[in-house]
């Protein structure tokens, strides 16, 4: 039977992760301060900003929680086969 492998993310790919998306929160921040707009309006689009950043993270969470658990899932259903297969006997004769 084959495992299921465990994909493991680099370091590098966790570091660039991080530094796009600083420099594209920071970069839409920026660009709102410096809007030539009032200040509720520049405060509506920071507080949309936001809400947009915590919303991807959740969304990010969300498809990670639905993807360990059909791992997991997956991973209990090979387990039961796997039991299934080491007790049955071909050869015994009841």
């Amino acid at each position: 039977m084959d495992t299921p492998s465990n994909a493991k993310n680099t370091t590098a790919f966790y570091a660039q992760a991080a530094i796009s998306f600083g420099i594209a929160l920071v970069s839409v921040l920026i660009g709102v301060l410096y809007l030539p707009v009032d200040t509720w309006i520049r405060a509506f689009l920071g507080l949309g900003t936001m809400y947009l950043v915590t919303s991807s993270f959740m969304l990010a969470k969300v498809i990670r929680d639905a993807q360990e658990s059909s791992v997991l899932v997956h991973r209990l259903d090979q387990a039961r086969v796997d039991k299934l297969l080491a007790e049955h006997d071909p050869f015994n004769q009841k």
